[in-house]
């Protein structure tokens, strides 16, 4: 039997927990009381655990208890189940009590025996992090899980360094066993790092052009926009030399602007929901209709087209109204 260890910072003392595997399973579930003639069983995930493990996780148990030793005992299995599992196979049920059969969906698959549902635990990702939903998974004590010759992690929960770690705890498996092997040691900040890493080397990609597009767009918007008042000139001119008001000149121009820059801002937020629903799979925990995000750039794409506006009209309300005239 082989293992690897993951290291986490606390504020607690050390406290191990064993996990069966890194991985979590598919298993088929059936439900004491239940049939499904003709149909699929649904899938779960499966985890083996000791009995520190929600300790160490810091994973809350909101009904039942968690594991004692004497959930290991043949014929009085325990299991503990995730408020995800209770709202999809137990909802508006009491699931403390019942009686449910793991399978696994492997092509030499061994069945669990059968597990009594002793308490309820908060929500974690186990697995595919990119999903919105959590998994429901199953939580096993280890020691009434079939090994399968499978590798086991043992999770240590430390306030200090957990590299000064690492080596009192090949000193502590070694004693236990001189033969087991304690490999791929590293903290969950680091396994975390490692699964996130392409999401955020795309997350920062992604910033990045957009950041370059508002940036141009921006540009360009004060570009046109000022450009466009300035070619006016001669016409302000002709306003001012009538008797018009710079404030109402001024007002003029904004008012024209503010018109073009909704009825932009109504293309481009449909357009930006559009590409969203296309993004949505690869955004983990992230809406594509963050309104924080939409109304901030809508903001400030009026503000630049106000600017554009509003200086060039108020440098040509100051012009002589025979030089605004000559104006090319």
């Amino acid at each position: 039997m082989s293992g690897s260890a993951g290291l986490a910072r606390s504020k607690r003392s050390r406290q191990p927990a064993i996990c069966r595997s890194a991985e979590v399973p598919d298993f088929s579930l059936a439900i004491d009381g239940r049939s499904l003639p003709g149909e699929r069983p649904p899938i779960v995930g499966m985890l083996s655990v000791g009995v520190r493990y929600f300790d160490t996780i810091g994973l809350r148990i909101v009904r039942g208890r968690q594991f004692a030793e004497s959930d290991t005992v043949g014929g009085r299995e325990g299991a503990i189940v995730n408020q995800r599992f209770v709202d999809m196979y137990f909802a508006g049920e009491e699931p403390l009590g019942r009686r449910i059969r793991l399978t696994e969906e492997v092509q030499n698959a061994f069945q669990l025996p059968s597990l009594t549902i002793i308490g309820v635990s908060t929500n974690l990702r186990q697995r595919n992090i990119q999903e919105l939903d959590f998994d429901p998974v199953v939580y096993v004590p280890y020691l009434a899980s079939p090994s399968q010759g499978r590798a086991s992690t043992l999770i240590v929960r430390t306030s200090s360094d957990p590299g000064k770690i690492a080596p009192l705890v090949r000193e502590e498996v070694r004693a236990l066993d001189a033969d087991l092997p304690v490999f791929n040691i590293r903290s969950l900040d680091e396994v975390l790092a490692r699964q996130r890493w392409a999401f955020r080397v795309f997350g920062t990609m992604f910033a990045v052009f957009a950041a370059i597009a508002l940036t141009l767009a921006a540009v360009g918007l004060y570009a046109v926009t000022a450009y466009s008042v300035t070619q006016r000139t001669q016409e302000i001119g002709v306003r001012m030399a009538l008797g018009a008001q710079p404030s109402h000149v001024i007002w003029l121009f904004l008012r024209r602007a503010f018109v073009l820059v909704a009825l932009g801002l109504m293309v481009g937020l449909a357009g930006a929901f559009g590409v969203g629903q296309l993004l949505q799979s690869l955004l983990i925990q992230t809406s594509t209709r963050d309104a924080v995000t939409l109304v901030s750039i809508a903001g400030l794409m009026a503000a630049v087209a106000v600017a554009a506006c509003f200086w060039p009209a108020r440098r040509a309300t100051r012009l002589d109204p025979l030089a605004a005239l000559r104006y090319e």
